[in-house]
């Protein structure tokens, strides 16, 4: 979930160049031309929002957090506890060292052989687990996001509405930061489960 900052960041400036192109590579030679009364408002409108602060005030995304560190805690413990089981065993086998035959120590070291297979094998398993979680989450806030501000800006006021982190932009004017706006609103549409 750290990073999550950095990836919605990178995915909000590869949009804005994408739409960027698109708003620029087809247009013909500007040529001034004096807006009348009836004519639309074609000015061109970007709003942004902190991911810092939505990261520290969404409490969905707190939740999901929380979720996550409670589940790597879990996956610590069961490998934790696979450990000491692993090193009591050990500790047997070294207690009755010299005391073993050639056919026990054979048998102790398949069985250690196998004893790293199944943790290596339990480790990646639950790692996986974490990543999918991880990954399942993450789209969640995304979709999240996406939806609200598309209802936010139903009234097509903003052209383009982008995270905002401080090693990517250089400048910006807080008239244009819907960040309160956007916790607000997911805030209200998010009804924590009950434990």
């Amino acid at each position: 979930m750290k990073h999550l900052s950095t990836i919605l960041s990178v995915i909000a400036l590869a949009l804005i160049a994408v739409l960027f192109y698109f708003q620029f590579a087809n247009k013909k030679p500007h040529t001034e031309v004096h807006a009348g009364p009836a004519e639309k408002d074609n000015s061109f409108k970007m709003a942004y929002f902190d991911i810092d602060s939505l990261q520290n005030n969404y409490q969905y995304y707190k939740d999901a957090l929380d979720e996550l560190k409670t589940k790597e805690q879990s996956m610590n413990n069961e490998l934790q506890s696979l450990e000491k089981s692993y090193q009591r065993k050990i500790q047997e086998w070294q207690q009755r060292g010299s005391s073993m035959s050639q056919s026990e120590a054979e048998a102790a070291n398949r069985e250690y052989q196998q004893m790293q297979a199944n943790y290596q094998q339990r480790r990646g398993m639950l790692e996986q687990q974490i990543g999918n979680l991880q990954m399942e989450k993450r789209k969640n806030i995304k979709e999240k996001i996406e939806a609200f501000l598309k209802d936010y800006n139903k009234d097509r006021k903003y052209a383009y509405i982008i995270s905002y982190e401080p090693e990517l932009m250089f400048y910006k004017d807080s008239a244009y930061d819907i960040t309160g706006d956007l916790i607000k609103g997911l805030n209200a549409g998010y009804q924590p489960i009950k434990k």
